[in-house]
């Protein structure tokens, strides 16, 4: 394979990942807790948070709604890292590309 293969192919390549990449970060992904339910771009840009349950305004409840949002985050954050493990792990191995 001579070197203008090589460049074309990993071109080819950078073009691919960026199309899934631009294809996740189009994506909706909704993280959820029992109170709380967030909605995320694939980019991790927060559409909406949404309050599900109206005994999270209670003055005692404040430290399990604040359990609640972080839930409802760390499982966004997790459909939108498993979704771009999904599109681009075979990528991964090549490092720094995403």
């Amino acid at each position: 394979m001579n070197m203008q293969q090589i460049m074309a192919q990993a071109q080819k390549m950078q073009r691919d990942i960026m199309a899934k990449k631009d294809k996740i970060d189009a994506m909706d992904f909704e993280g959820k807790s029992d109170w709380v339910s967030i909605k995320f771009k694939g980019n991790r840009d927060v559409k909406s948070v949404e309050i599900l349950s109206d005994d999270a305004f209670n003055a005692e409840n404040k430290d399990i709604l604040a359990d609640m949002i972080m839930l409802a985050i760390k499982d966004g954050l997790a459909k939108i890292d498993k979704e771009t493990e999904g599109q681009l792990g075979a990528y991964s191995q090549m490092g720094g590309l995403f």
